[in-house]
Parts: structure tokens; C-alpha cells; sequence
């Protein structure tokens, strides 16, 4: 295969891969076909199928790229100044950022459609959330030690509550085109792990 077949193989599936990530966080991976994708991109399904045999692996490729940009995203916040508050803050922004660019997370949508997806899918969905978790944890258990942070129960339940309610506060707001009420929900969420002693005094 000569550099620029390589090239444009690559060009092809990354585009592929952009039209279906886009309709699934618009319709569900249910809500569309390889010829939805064939007839935006004005290629053939066969050509999809040379890139992405069956749409299970379609739907596996979504997957591992989305969680691999949202990995990205958290090290970044990781390496941002600031308490675990403040990462946690840089979390919830992550999920605004989707919304204000008129998106649901993609693996948010997946989950609605759980029971139907092929079980690499299903894997890849559980560990997506999974490592969202696991970071939360991490955080929260430094937001207690340094106090910024403060929560009853285990860190891991908490970090299990942050994840559901922001993904909740995506789904509810979609239908309301609010993100208003997105951004209360969140920082309703997160206020409610701030140390009593942070606190606005009365006046």
C-alpha cells in the first residue's frame, strides 16, 4: 500500500467515524444505518464495510476514540492548578462543553440503549464509565484529605452519584434546549460537596 492510499484510508475512516459519532449522539446507535453514513460521505457501503466490517465494530471504534479524547480531557484537568473542588468543577465543564455544542455524551446515549448493543459495546460502555469513576474517586478521596472536599459515605458511591447526575442533567435538559438548567443542576451537585465552613456567612 503506497503513503498516500494509507492517507486517504485513514482520511476516510476518521470521517467515517466523525458522521457516526455525530449521529449517535443525535439519534442513538439504533437511529441510523451504514447507508445514513454512505450517503453523507458519498461513498459506497462497501467501502464502510472495507474500513469497519459490521457496525459493531463501528459502534467499538466510537467507543474507544471518545473515551480515549475524554481520558485526554481529565489529564488535563489533573494538571490544572486548584483543589480536588476545582477538578471537579473542570469535570462537570467537560460535560457542558458537549452540551453547548449541541451534543449528548456519546457513551451517555449508549447506555440508553444498553440492552440492544452487541457485548464488546456493552464491555466498552461499562469501562468508559468505569475510569470516569475511578478518576472521580481519586479526586474525591484528595478533596477529603485536604478538606476542600466534603461528602458523606464512600468516595466511591459519591463518585458514582457525580457520574449519574451529570449525565441525567444532560439528558433532562436536551429536550428543553436549556442549558441553564444543566449548569444549576451541576452546580447544585457540586455545592453539595463543598466543607460546611465554605459557606457564605449571613450578613
Amino acid at each position: 500500500m503506497t503513503a498516500s492510499r494509507g492517507n486517504d484510508d485513514v482520511g476516510t475512516a476518521t470521517r467515517i467515524l466523525d458522521v457516526a459519532e455525530r449521529l449517535v449522539q443525535d439519534r442513538g446507535f439504533n437511529g441510523f444505518s451504514y447507508a445514513d453514513i454512505a450517503a453523507e460521505l458519498h461513498i459506497t457501503k462497501a467501502a464502510l464495510h472495507y474500513h469497519f466490517a459490521g457496525k459493531a465494530d463501528l459502534g467499538a471504534a466510537l467507543i474507544a476514540r471518545y473515551a480515549s479524547r475524554f481520558a485526554d480531557a481529565l489529564a488535563e484537568v489533573d494538571a490544572g492548578p486548584g483543589e480536588a473542588s476545582d477538578k471537579l468543577a473542570g469535570y462537570a465543564d467537560l460535560y457542558l462543553q458537549v452540551l453547548r455544542a449541541r451534543k449528548m455524551c456519546l457513551c451517555g446515549m449508549l447506555a440508553a440503549e444498553y440492552q440492544t448493543l452487541p457485548p464488546p459495546m456493552q464491555e466498552a460502555v461499562i469501562g468508559f464509565f468505569d475510569r470516569n469513576e475511578t478518576w472521580l474517586e481519586d479526586v474525591l478521596g484528595q478533596g477529603r484529605q485536604d478538606g476542600s472536599l466534603q461528602f458523606a459515605g464512600s468516595a466511591r458511591d459519591t463518585a458514582r452519584m457525580i457520574v449519574g447526575g451529570l449525565e441525567g442533567a444532560m439528558l433532562v435538559a436536551r429536550p428543553y434546549g436549556d442549558i441553564a438548567r444543566f449548569q444549576a443542576a451541576a452546580a447544585n451537585l457540586l455545592a453539595g460537596l463543598a466543607p460546611a465552613s465554605t459557606a457564605r456567612s449571613p450578613a
